[in-house]
């Protein structure tokens, strides 16, 4: 994963690799090496979604401030 992963493309790798883990016919060797990164693709996939919750608390609390009147407006 040199390159950054859209959430989207990530999400859809991860579930092609749960599928084929899921069949239970993939040799040990690539069944630990689809496991690795498939768990690289989950923790990229949370820190995406971390960091929009983020932004958006940061957007609500900026609309919350900005719909605040102003001390003069009262």
């Amino acid at each position: 994963m040199a390159k950054k992963m859209m959430f989207e493309d990530a999400m859809r790798r991860l579930n092609e690799i749960v599928k084929r883990l899921e069949e239970g016919d993939v040799p040990l060797e690539e069944s630990m090496k689809l496991y690795e990164e498939g768990m690289r693709l989950g923790a990229a996939c949370r820190g995406i979604l971390k960091n929009a919750e983020q932004r958006i608390t940061m957007l609500t609390r900026e609309m919350e401030r900005s719909d605040e009147p102003e001390d003069g407006d009262r």
